[in-house]
């Protein structure tokens, strides 16, 4: 998944990589989104999520910059997240702010209402500072797509 491209002086700059997974949760839009906004509650569903703390609000008292400590690449890591809710509650999406090893983060939840429940797209496109393998890359994607199915099992539990 490495994208790369070259430079005029013949040099590789990497780029970001991304990812991408859409499930079908059997819960209302409104479930799922709600759960999406509960920052502070992340560390009882996601598993790589440690701490998650609201930095700032918006007008509206919704999250509008989150600091997370999670574990990743078998360190912990920090970084905080700018949330954007113009397409709100169709979707919520956000940016890096800082971490301390990514340079760039943007990604989105897309929940569309289908027959049966939510249709949920996830989407993420990170840039690490430092490059790594193909391998640890799949690996590391695989634990951050696992957070939307721990949505899903979040959504359609009985817990709120």
């Amino acid at each position: 998944m490495s994208l790369r491209r070259k430079l005029p002086s013949g040099k590789m700059k990497a780029m970001s990589d991304r990812a991408a997974l859409t499930t079908l949760i059997a819960a209302p839009l409104e479930r799922c989104y709600a759960i999406a906004l509960d920052f502070e509650r992340y560390p009882e569903w996601a598993k790589d999520v440690k701490e998650a703390k609201i930095l700032s609000r918006d007008d509206q008292g919704r999250a509008s910059q989150v600091e997370f400590r999670a574990s990743a690449l078998g360190r912990s890591t920090h970084y905080t997240l700018s949330y954007d809710y113009s397409d709100a509650p169709a979707r919520l999406a956000w940016h890096l702010v800082e971490g301390d090893i990514m340079r760039s983060i943007d990604g989105a939840y897309s929940f569309v209402e289908v027959e049966g429940g939510t249709q949920v797209f996830y989407e993420i496109d990170i840039e690490l500072i430092i490059p790594l393998p193909g391998f640890v890359k799949r690996r590391a994607e695989v634990r951050i797509l696992n957070t939307v199915k721990e949505l899903k099992v979040r959504a359609e539990s009985s817990a709120s």
